[in-house]
């Protein structure tokens, strides 16, 4: 066997505070090898990213406090050094040159006043003899292998003028710039969606072939994991408790914990009512000591989701409490013949169609909660001083309705328009013409009074819980903050209890009230502003990307949580999601983007079974495959 390139040895590390200390990594150990994949999974707050930022001398000392443990590295520049006590001089040696990082949150991450191809240009300056000419070359060059679209604008744009995605894939040319020979990927897909997703993942995978390049790859998305790994790292509160090959961790997983996070992640080849947590496959006792608990049984919506029979069709539209939903989607109910507009399985929409769904409510009788008449968002561009402003029609001529209690889901590439058609419908971004009926009211006229005091019935989840959430208020007064604005809940003793009821609604403890945002894993930031969103008993959210951050065991217990308040309170959700897993499982009906326009529409079974627009054929086809046939060829794959 060859030198380890990275070797990590009883990695403990602490976290100080004024309520005492908290121990983020307990004894990890692990090896690392030139041209090895190596991923760490577990959920949000388990110690995968402080583990990372720890070996690049990236937790500020205090308050964290480094109890024990070497990671020895093998450097070009300085030949074998323990990163963990290289003086900071000799440390920003290999920062950026020898290892090059991805960053979890990428808006963060970039410098908000310099372009991306300055912030890039500026390793490649640091580190190499490139000049600024050669530099600004070599940098539209890795723009164009990171697929950026317009790589040459991309390098004058700001990052608050390009998409989530398309940050994401800046901060991976920034990271492969100087093609380090040890690249740490934290999260490096969690804002793209599946298609530049799979071509990220070829383009990560086939620096690590060319360069000989090792990869710690961070994740919550075992789908992921399965296609890029060599070998995995399950972590549990600080903890490495189960690692071994990829094949042998999916074929024959040992740990409770590692059987709940192979569980809880959506899939399209099976339909669950519900999605299994990791608390079905283990408990905690009084002792803080984990014991197995038996299988859960989960219940499937139908175990043939290619089947479109009446029946089949009439139970996907029923929930646990087996109560029928009011809305009018394009399912059979079975034994009532519905007209032939409803059998259509799928339809190819173009704008002139859109009043088909209309059409649809018109049959039932349902009054739609939202309806969006040819909404267009425009934005101007300069390209001379004295030539014409370009437009960018991010939202071109988009129709479509919401019905009470429903849950459309919207997917599509990054930079489709997703999300400012998102933030177009809440008013954030203010569209160029259309109408957004919310309840008969057109919500594109409403005065800026008027639509101050009706936000509390329509809420956004961000992309970015970092960036939705403000550092100076604690994640209490956070989620208080809009209760207090549009004065409901009753009184401040009532307000707080609502509040700390929404943070246990989350998955958080109330001890956490008093905490700030930074003292929370990116997880744990989303959940706060899914709190946030529920404070004020909306009837319709807008969920942006709303899981993207989330580890698949959290999210399972978000979208159980998302599903449960539906049914409960009757809440309406357009789900904006690049995830078309958790778009299945989530959606009553699918909306396709590209380009702007809504390309494809149906129910969400009838899309995934029987896709009509090459668009929508191209994105199911990217989904990473996780099936123990599919693992086996990856790994076989990887090995020649």
């Amino acid at each position: 066997m060859p030198q380890p390139l990275l070797t990590v040895s009883n990695l403990t590390l602490d976290f100080l505070s004024h309520r005492g200390h908290t121990r983020a990594v307990d004894g990890v150990s692990f090896e690392l090898r030139r041209g090895e994949t190596v991923a760490i999974v577990g959920e949000s707050g388990s110690g995968k990213s402080v583990t990372s930022l720890a070996l690049l001398g990236l937790i500020p000392m205090p308050p964290g406090r480094l109890v024990s443990g070497s990671a020895v590295f093998q450097s070009g520049a300085l030949g074998e050094v323990d990163l963990l006590t290289l003086p900071e001089k000799q440390l920003q040696k290999v920062r950026g040159n020898d290892i090059g990082m991805i960053f979890q949150e990428p808006m963060t991450s970039l410098n908000p006043v310099l372009t991306c191809g300055a912030q890039v240009a500026e390793a490649l300056l640091l580190h190499t003899s490139l000049s600024k000419d050669e530099a600004k070359a070599r940098t539209i060059e890795l723009f164009t292998e990171a697929q950026l679209p317009r790589p040459a604008g991309i390098f004058t744009s700001y990052p608050h003028e390009i998409s989530g995605g398309q940050k994401q894939r800046v901060m991976i040319a920034m990271a492969m710039a100087c093609r380090p020979a040890l690249l740490i990927a934290d999260e490096p897909t969690t804002a793209l969606d599946v298609t530049v997703q799979a071509r990220m993942l070829r383009l990560i995978d086939d620096l690590r072939r060319q360069y000989d390049t090792a990869v710690l790859f961070i994740t919550h998305d075992l789908g992921v994991v399965a296609e890029i790994a060599d070998r995995i790292l399950v972590m549990y509160r600080g903890k490495v408790v189960e690692q071994g090959p990829v094949l042998e961790i999916f074929e024959n997983p040992q740990h409770p914990y590692t059987k709940g996070l192979l569980a809880c992640r959506p899939r399209l080849s099976v339909g669950l009512k519900r999605l299994p947590v990791v608390a079905d496959f283990m408990a905690e006792d009084d002792n803080g000591l984990l014991t197995a608990q038996p299988a859960p049984v989960v219940a499937l919506e139908n175990e043939a989701l290619t089947d479109s029979s009446p029946e089949i069709e009439a139970q996907q539209l029923r929930d646990n409490s087996g109560t029928t939903k009011t809305f009018p989607v394009e399912h059979l109910q079975t034994g009532v013949e519905q007209p032939a507009i409803n059998r259509a399985p799928t339809r190819l929409l173009q704008s002139a169609e859109a009043p088909t769904l209309a059409a649809s409510a018109s049959v039932s009788g349902a009054q739609p909660l939202l309806q969006v008449e040819n909404l267009q968002v425009h934005f101007p561009v300069r390209s001379g001083w004295f030539q014409p402003k370009a437009v960018v029609r991010a939202v071109d001529d988009v129709s479509f309705t919401l019905y009470p209690g429903e849950t459309v889901g919207l997917v599509g590439e990054s930079g489709c328009g997703k999300t400012t058609l998102g933030r177009a419908l809440l008013r954030l971004t203010e569209p160029t013409a259309g109408r957004i009926l919310f309840e008969g009211t057109d919500l594109a006229r409403l005065p800026a009074e008027e639509l101050r005091r009706r936000r509390r019935e329509f809420q956004l989840v961000f992309q970015d819980p970092y960036a939705a959430l403000n550092p100076m208020l604690t994640v209490g007064e956070a989620i208080w903050e809009p209760m207090r604005v549009h004065g409901v809940g009753g009184s401040r003793a009532a307000q707080k209890a609502r509040v700390l009821e929404l943070l246990q609604i989350v998955g958080l403890r109330e001890e956490h009230f008093l905490r700030y945002p930074h003292e929370f894993s990116g997880g744990q930031r989303q959940r706060i502003c899914i709190a946030r969103a529920l404070a004020l008993q909306p009837k319709l959210i807008v969920c942006d990307e709303s899981v993207s951050a989330l580890d698949v065991s959290v999210q399972a217990q978000v979208l159980n949580l998302l599903n449960d308040l539906k049914r409960e309170f009757g809440i309406t959700y357009l789900f904006i999601t690049h995830d078309l897993s958790v778009a299945r499982f989530m959606s009553d009906r699918l909306l396709v983007m590209h380009q702007g326009r809504i390309v494809e529409s149906g129910p969400a079974a009838a899309i995934y079974a029987h896709p009509q627009h090459a668009y929508t054929q191209g994105l199911l086809a990217a989904i990473p495959k996780d099936s123990l046939a599919d693992i086996r060829s990856a790994v076989a794959g990887r090995l020649k």
